[in-house]
């Protein structure tokens, strides 16, 4: 099979290769996947850059998480009746040597969930790591009725679907975005408010979107970045959900914490409860069968191009996703 791969960690250009590798098998309890799109995501970077410092896990690594395609092949237990269905994936190089940048990519049966006929392959392969993240996120700390979230970052991969995630659940939400056109994009999704992080105020805007009161919950993909606002933009007992750092290390006034008593979550999406990836599954089913989920703009890459679809993630091109082709 043709697929994507490197050996070393380091940029892009220098480290990834494409070539042939022998077809992979299923083994118990697993299925392949002929796959035609492979997500790329801001983690999948990350390991192949090495910038946790971890090392290299394995000698030898196929990147990417998600991706979607066809079910070829089933192992023992799986039923034969699997084989043709289509479906998504997630989590497919967790904890493994080789993810979805190949033409074939075995995977346990559970992280191939069935996609819905009115969803492409494009779409499919771009809701791994952003769905399940943003629908843990959105949902952990009980109902959002009649409550007000903040979603920062509310065009990116995340933000996106916990936007309409927050408000198919009866919140108010205001979302931060970096450009007038991506608030647009944001607005489009369902959020009620947005305002530009780059041109704004973000802490003395949202105290005026809610009569000085704040938000009951954040949602936030860049923690370091962010958390001086929290004083200003978090109710009291509010809770923040943070899904990315941005950063090593954060500052926060302990006096503000022990007087206003806020809830400060982690949480890391490759390690969530077995329910929690169930439910997302099956709510991702039902809203996308129902037509009621927007997804962010695709921008496919040939697999010889996976070197440049690295850089575009590494840019931080929010409001479009990075997807390589491979049927």
């Amino acid at each position: 099979m043709r697929a994507a791969y490197y050996s070393e960690q380091g940029e892009p250009k220098a480290v990834l290769e494409v070539g042939e590798l022998p077809d992979p098998a299923p083994g118990p309890g697993e299925v392949r996947v002929r796959v035609h799109r492979s997500g790329v995501n801001p983690t999948d970077t990350y390991t192949r850059g090495g910038i946790h410092r971890r090392g290299m896990p394995f000698e030898r690594i196929v990147p990417h998480q998600d991706g979607a395609g066809l079910i070829d092949a089933v192992g023992e237990g799986v039923s034969r009746d699997r084989i043709g269905e289509r479906v998504w994936l997630f989590m497919a190089q967790w904890q493994r040597p080789f993810g979805t940048a190949a033409e074939y990519c075995v995977v346990p049966a559970e992280r191939a969930a069935r996609l819905p006929a009115n969803c492409g392959f494009n779409e499919g392969a771009c809701l791994g790591v952003p769905w399940l993240t943003a629908h843990y996120a959105a949902t952990m700390d009980g109902p959002l009725q009649g409550q007000t979230v903040l979603v920062a970052g509310g065009t990116g991969a995340v933000g996106f679907y916990a936007v309409q995630i927050a408000k198919a659940r009866g919140a108010r939400v205001i979302a931060s975005v970096g450009s007038a056109e991506k608030g647009a994009l944001a607005k489009a999704a369902g959020a009620d408010e947005v305002m530009d992080f780059r041109a704004e105020q973000v802490g003395e805007r949202v105290l005026q979107l809610t009569g000085g009161q704040g938000v009951e919950r954040v949602l936030e993909p860049h923690f370091v970045r962010n958390a001086r606002l929290y004083p200003k933009l978090l109710k009291k007992r509010g809770t923040v959900i943070v899904y990315g750092s941005g950063g090593t290390e954060a500052t926060l006034s302990a006096n503000w914490g022990i007087q206003n008593q806020p809830t400060i979550r982690f949480i890391l999406m490759y390690e969530l409860p077995p329910q929690a990836y169930a439910n997302a599954v099956a709510d991702f089913e039902s809203v996308q069968t129902a037509g009621r989920l927007r997804h962010l703009p695709v921008r496919e890459f040939a697999l010889e191009g996976i070197a440049a679809a690295h850089e575009a993630v590494e840019q931080g091109n929010s409001g479009t996703r990075m997807v390589i082709r491979l049927d």
